[in-house]
């Protein structure tokens, strides 16, 4: 029997929550705040939280030096076509492993997990070679393919998570209706997991936007994406904090804002099926 929750205990938890959020978001706030001092501030000792000299020099700056633009749209043009192209190629696999599983289901899905253990290091030098070979360095395609593939696994076991939880009976009666396969998948089973594929999406978008490693390794100028446009204010001269934070604050404001207006569909697809 569930124990009933006490107003104080309640409370705790509430008051827990709270800190571990203001926690986890106080990075995000003292690079928005250093974003607006000059660069003497930024450095100064003790750290100043609030009582300085609020200026847009920065931004002003950054603007001036780099074409934000251009960064912003390939960061779009990549997540968004990874993302894109992980639900074609992830939606049939899970599909399949879901309602019609062979005896190698399970091992296939920790096979596929266990690359994410994978130290990226590892195999950049032979992917490096191969988008020499072909012609896909420093381009928004190649880019697309990288992120798709190492995200790839996520995405499936996500799917494949929602999809277990749709009754096979549904998805049975509308073969015996003659609905084709291609009907099954696209009219019964894609809308009734809307919740859970919107979420997929959502973090897919995401994890490729953030990725730094293989968009610092695979690009130089013209797919460059956002994390390349940070990247770009450390210098041999030293790093210039402030510029480098107003330089982050326009990387991660784009996705945080995404984020903020799509968290209740977020959290919705990620409990999706978790509670009867």
């Amino acid at each position: 029997m569930a124990r009933a929750v006490t107003p104080r205990r309640k409370l705790v938890n509430t008051g827990l929550a709270w800190a571990v959020g203001l926690l986890i978001f106080f990075p995000i706030l003292w690079t928005i705040l250093t974003s607006f001092k000059t660069e003497g501030q930024a450095i100064a000792s003790p750290p100043i939280f609030l009582g300085f000299d609020w200026t847009l020099e920065n931004y002003s700056v950054v603007m001036e030096r780099s074409d934000y633009g251009r960064f912003l749209m390939n960061s779009i043009i990549i997540a968004g076509g990874s993302t894109i192209l992980g639900l074609i190629v992830a939606v049939p696999a899970a599909w399949s492993m879901a309602f019609v599983p062979s005896q190698r289901t399970k091992d296939i899905l920790l096979w596929m997990l266990s690359t994410k253990m994978l130290p990226a290091v590892g195999v950049l030098y032979p992917i490096y070679l191969l988008f020499i070979q072909l012609g896909l360095l420093d381009s928004r395609a190649g880019l697309v393919v990288v992120m798709m593939l190492i995200n790839l696994p996520i995405i499936v076991w996500m799917l494949y998570t929602y999809f277990r939880e749709i009754p096979g009976e549904i998805l049975e009666a509308a073969r015996m209706d003659g609905a084709t396969l291609k009907e099954e998948v696209l009219y019964i089973l894609t809308p009734m997991a809307i919740p859970g594929i919107a979420s997929t999406m959502l973090l897919n978008f995401i994890l490729a936007w953030n990725e730094a490693f293989w968009t610092l390794n695979l690009t130089a100028v013209d797919a460059a994406p956002l994390t390349a446009f940070i990247a770009s204010y450390s210098s041999p001269e030293g790093l210039f904090f402030a510029k480098l934070s107003a330089a982050s604050t326009m990387a991660i404001a784009p996705i945080l804002i995404l984020g903020w207006f799509s968290q209740k569909q977020l959290v919705r697809g990620l409990t999706f099926g978790a509670v009867k």
